[in-house]
């Protein structure tokens, strides 16, 4: 590629004069550098920030995560979102303690047999760690690819995705390939953006296929979003002398290992009243009267829009059981805390918190 030369030098220049001062930046550990790439999939830097710091106040080591419980990680990762990032986490730092006594390994094509780490993770945490010459397309390399190339085609395409890997092969560096990654995601993140790109700003504006025509805010080209689906939700907020009922939702799908309060999707035709009733019955094998609405509670995922609708409720008959969860708990308001709850709950966990001041 003609122009691969200009692009990693201005780009290298650029990156070390004008990167972000970022904790993870100032580190080589590997555990550190991979901890910060799966916090920062999905996630905005200055979200990631306090989770980074935090984990590591509590998890210094790779070992440490290793031997940290799940409940425990999860409680660290509570309120970030994608769940899975957390679990595989925590099971490749397991799986790295039995199959490389604890040390990740080098190479891009081993790190991507960890759990939850795929092409372009693996890509960073060789190249930023242990300078392995790999490449890495995220979204934020992409857009910038795709403007500096004019690449017109859709980006959600697997021929695209495809060209795409290709071009950050052929620009990644032999020498400091690391500094060469992070500065293409660096620039796409501040410079580069999805509207109004900053152009006058860009360390590589003059190889810029898509500015040269003008075509810089039309660039990456995407297929139409499908609509995001709606479903209703009942919660049970169930209270026996100053407690609330809770169970751990199991090892597998959405928000797995995740404790919350009982409850399911409205079926068709049903009332809220009918719906918490049946909840009750299939999820723990009790009856149940229901009292009045706590909260309505609107919560949006990437592929899901839900609304909660929080009622008290009371048992008045059978024994509580765990049909679909893995554990049942019953805990004070003053317990809530310790326990990893979805963001969901979250949001009426504090209308919640004064009932056992009033014995209700």
């Amino acid at each position: 590629m003609q122009q691969a030369p200009t692009i990693r030098k201005s780009l290298l220049r650029w990156f070390r004069e004008e990167a972000r001062d970022l904790p993870w930046r100032k580190s080589c550990d590997p555990y550190h550098v991979w901890l910060s790439e799966i916090l920062l999939q999905q996630t905005r830097v200055d979200q990631g920030l306090p989770y980074y710091e935090r984990f590591l106040v509590a998890l210094p080591t790779l070992p440490d995560l290793a031997a940290a419980s799940e409940d425990d990680v999860l409680k660290l990762w509570e309120g970030l979102g994608y769940y899975t990032r957390a679990r595989n986490l925590h099971r490749a730092a397991r799986q790295v303690m039995d199959q490389y006594d604890g040390r990740l390994p080098e190479k891009a094509e081993l790190l991507q047999m960890l759990p939850g780490v795929g092409r372009y993770t693996a890509g960073a945490i060789a190249s930023i760690a242990f300078g392995e010459r790999a490449p890495v397309v995220d979204g934020n390399v992409k857009r910038v690819l795709t403007r500096l190339f004019n690449i017109a085609q859709p980006i959600e395409d697997t021929a695209t995705d495809k060209k795409l890997w290709a071009i950050a092969d052929s620009l990644v560096p032999a020498s400091d390939p690391g500094d060469f990654n992070q500065g293409m995601m660096e620039l796409g993140a501040r410079i580069c953006t999805p509207k109004k790109p900053d152009c006058g700003s860009c360390p590589i504006v003059g190889d810029c296929a898509s500015h040269k025509r003008n075509l810089q805010e039309k660039r990456p080209v995407r297929k139409p979003r499908k609509a995001v689906p709606h479903r209703e939700i009942v919660v049970a907020v169930i209270a026996r002398d100053g407690e609330y009922l809770i169970g751990k939702r199991g090892p597998d799908g959405m928000l797995a290992g995740l404790w919350e309060f009982p409850g399911g999707k409205l079926e068709s035709g049903e009332t809220h009243q009918e719906a918490l009733v049946r909840e009750c019955a299939e999820e723990l094998s009790i009856t149940v009267k229901v009292g009045g609405m706590i909260s309505t509670v609107k919560h949006a995922y990437t592929h899901l829009k839900v609304t909660l609708n929080v009622y008290r409720c009371t048992i008045i008959s059978g024994k509580e059981r765990p049909n679909v969860h893995t554990e049942l708990k019953w805990i004070k308001p003053t317990e809530f805390d310790d326990y990893a709850f979805p963001k969901g709950n979250h949001k009426f966990l504090d209308l919640l918190r004064p009932d056992l001041e009033f014995g209700l």
